[in-house]
């Protein structure tokens, strides 16, 4: 168990080093959990042909390489402790169906290739590139900047379709690109989330309610993630279902869940149900930032604007830490983003865009590869500013 300031040292130790423990279940259909990825990578560098952000990016992608960060001084050696055993072992199931999978088109690229070609134009011939450059660095910064706990940040809404579980697929994979101590992905929203398909897990077995009772204070790393999905680039998920209609999740389960699970990752991105759901409340005010969806509608910067102002009579750290992203679900939305961005903002509130993206549009499995410029660059801005509210709120 990771112990003090040393704990990241503790946790990159626990994963790169040793065997997973004596029973510590595995998962069904995915990679190989333990101490080594695919043909015996340390967690933490990049798998190599899967989805996600790239440690060398490629010259269309335009991402920056990560840079290292330095971990914490490894602490004495940790004894390992087998994870008690639960009562019923669920069986692992899909999380797509096999012949729905078969409907699904081949992934389109995020913008056109004549906006590809026209952007790249402008880029050799206009000052433009180097101020991307300098934006893309400060944010890799922050991104890159220690923590001594682990950070939570919740991702939630209003109203249901309006991008909560991709964004909050995006802030992770931004920071498992990023960050070399590990990140985690939680699903708070057992009615039927998509976040599991929006990350690419094939299946799924264990889940938030189930880790509620099994989770132990003496539990190593290793233990825990023996119940969790990996996923590439150091990270991992703790589904909050396994796609079954009429799922509960309960208050004190999610609690015991997240105070246990904070100290061994990094950041951890919560993707909650929608408000004003219970559980949505609590891991709210528990995280250290929120980011509310809104989509880039009247109704949905109305709707907005009028939780954000009753956010204004809370402690004023609430609405402090809150960023807004306006999600642009189509083309040309006829709404005036400007003017929608100023009225919010009035609020106290940080708001972003994110903006219209074919790739997301299509729904499935996020591949950053295809993600249109614009669409990278925003994310990466908007996980920067999530993060940097995280490290004021302790």
């Amino acid at each position: 168990m990771p112990n003090g300031d040393n704990w990241q040292g503790d946790v990159l130790r626990d994963l790169r080093g040793g065997a997973t423990p004596q029973g510590a279940p595995q998962q069904q259909g995915t990679p190989q959990q333990g101490a080594h990825g695919p043909a015996g990578e340390p967690h933490g560098a990049p798998a190599q042909g899967t989805p996600g952000y790239e440690a060398v990016p490629q010259p269309a992608s335009g991402y920056p390489a990560p840079q290292q960060q330095a971990a914490g001084h490894p602490g004495a050696p940790q004894q390992q402790y087998a994870p008690a055993r639960p009562q019923r072992t669920p069986d692992s199931r899909p999380v797509v169906d096999q012949g729905l999978a078969l409907t699904g088109r081949k992934p389109r690229h995020g913008e056109s290739f004549a906006a590809r070609a026209t952007r790249n134009l402008r880029r050799t011939v206009a000052s433009s590139a180097a101020r991307e450059v300098a934006d893309t660095t400060a944010s890799a910064e922050v991104l890159q900047q220690p923590v001594t706990t682990g950070r939570q940040i919740a991702v939630t809404s209003i109203r249901g379709g309006s991008g909560k579980s991709t964004v909050a697929a995006l802030l992770g994979t931004a920071y498992a690109h990023y960050r070399q101590d590990p990140v985690l992905f939680v699903e708070a929203d057992p009615s039927l989330g998509s976040l599991p398909l929006r990350l690419g897990a094939e299946t799924l077995r264990w889940t938030t309610g189930d880790l509620a009772g099994i989770v132990e204070p003496q539990m190593s790393l290793l233990d825990v993630t023996g119940y969790l999905v990996q996923l590439p680039n150091n990270a991992w998920l703790l589904p909050g279902s396994q796609g079954q209609i009429g799922a509960m999740l309960e208050t004190r389960a999610y609690e015991r869940v997240m105070v246990s699970l904070r100290r061994y990752f990094g950041v951890t991105v919560v993707d909650c149900e929608t408000l004003p759901a219970e559980v949505a409340r609590v891991a709210l005010s528990a995280a250290q930032a929120r980011v509310l969806t809104a989509p880039a509608t009247l109704e949905g910067v109305t709707s907005t604007y009028a939780v954000l102002q009753w956010m204004q009579g809370l402690p004023p750290h609430v609405i402090a830490g809150t960023v807004v992203v306006l999600t642009e679900l189509v083309p040309h939305s006829g709404l005036d983003l400007g003017e929608a961005v100023k009225k919010l903002t009035s609020t106290g509130a940080s708001v972003r865009t994110l903006p219209y993206d074919r790739h997301l549009a299509a729904g499935g499995t996020i591949r950053t590869e295809l993600l249109a410029h614009s669409t990278r660059e925003a994310a990466t801005r908007l996980a920067a500013d999530a993060f940097r509210l995280s490290q004021q709120r302790h």
